[in-house]
């Protein structure tokens, strides 16, 4: 079974013209010549008074026939309504969840009929409380054939015995009416907004997560500024040992020996080696290997060798000693210096007046 396109289910049937008289006929009606389509139609013979009980109709048709063209469309006020009505029934509401059915088949490939299976509800009340026996009253249906031709079927009348719910139950007492259930309706606009509100907060944590993860972001390291020349760090210790005070108040040996450690430190950056945990052969011995720009080795040999002197063998230099070794330190370094560089002093002393 295939269910089939639904007609608009405001009520049960066709609604058609009938003789208005103290009870409603139904007439068949069928072209001169035309096949008569074959229906079958089942009622149950027992229910329940204010329950729904279904009348179940098999119709076979030809291919090109319609059943109900109009669709489950009925008013309330025809004939066959108030047939209904005085037979004891009703029609429940459609939209309650009992509304009728219509569905067909696909046409056999041998016969090319098909058969449309419509199930209606119908609710028994009958005027009185107790067992009772209702007739349900011939109901149309109607097919519409391909000629535009309208074929009227009517179903059998069905005989119902109609108990009431609580029939079996003794001494049966009335019950109150059932709580109230909230009517509860979709909110289309908080429904649109919530979506819309949690998806802009979604995007949004997006993108400060990005925004922070960029101003997070590892930025490059700005180089270091080049290292000083050795002989420029040379001259500024040399100068801070000038004005240290360390004559003035008779601290000749230590005067000496920043004297020393300067001299020392700046051959070992000047030519490559550690200076400062260098002895004087081995300084000496680096120098042999390094050009020295014209300054002569026995020269700084003999500078090394008093500086030993001072430092080893406890003697105290003179204040003249100690003027004549800065004297000298300063020129090592100075006669050691690049020629570019050594020259650069003397032409900024010629350019002031």
């Amino acid at each position: 079974m295939r269910a089939a396109r639904a007609w608009g289910l405001v009520a049960v049937l066709l609604s058609l013209p009938l003789a208005r008289a103290a009870r409603a006929e139904c007439v068949e009606t069928a072209p001169t010549g035309a096949d008569r389509p074959v229906m079958v139609d089942a009622f149950p013979e027992r229910g329940l008074s204010g329950y729904a009980v279904t009348l179940h109709v098999v119709v076979a048709h030809g291919k090109g026939e319609t059943v109900l063209p109009r669709g489950l469309d009925l008013q309330k006020e025809s004939d066959t309504a108030q047939a209904l009505k005085a037979a004891g029934f009703a029609f429940p509401d459609q939209d309650g969840g009992a509304g009728a059915r219509l569905s067909s088949t696909d046409a056999d490939a041998k016969t090319g009929r098909r058969e449309t299976t419509l199930e209606l509800p119908l609710v028994a009340l009958p005027g009185e409380p107790g067992r009772h026996t209702l007739v349900l009253p011939p109901l149309p249906v109607s097919i519409a054939r391909a000629s535009n031709d309208v074929v009227t079927l009517c179903t059998r009348p069905h005989t119902i015995v109609v108990e009431d719910p609580i029939a079996s139950t003794p001494a049966a007492q009335p019950k109150p009416n059932p709580p109230p259930r909230p009517q509860r309706e979709e909110w289309v606009a908080a429904e649109r907004a919530l979506a819309w509100g949690g998806l802009g907060l979604i995007v949004g944590g997006a993108l400060a997560f990005l925004l922070y993860r960029w101003w997070k972001r590892p930025r490059p390291v700005p180089p270091p500024p080049p290292p000083r020349p050795p002989w420029e760090v040379a001259l500024d210790r040399l100068d801070e040992v000038r004005h240290a005070g360390l004559l003035e108040t008779g601290r000749l040996s230590d005067f000496f020996d920043r004297v020393n450690d300067a001299v020392r430190e700046y051959l070992g950056a000047r030519f490559g080696f550690d200076g400062l945990e260098s002895t004087t052969d081995e300084t000496l011995r680096a120098l042999r290997r390094a050009p020295l720009f014209g300054l002569p080795l026995p020269e700084v040999a003999g500078f090394l060798q008093e500086c030993d002197l001072v430092k080893f063998a406890d003697m105290t230099p003179s204040l003249e000693e100690c003027e004549r070794a800065l004297a000298q330190a300063e020129r090592v370094v100075r006669s050691t210096m690049p020629a570019a560089t050594a020259r650069e002093p003397f032409a900024r002393e010629e350019a002031v007046p």
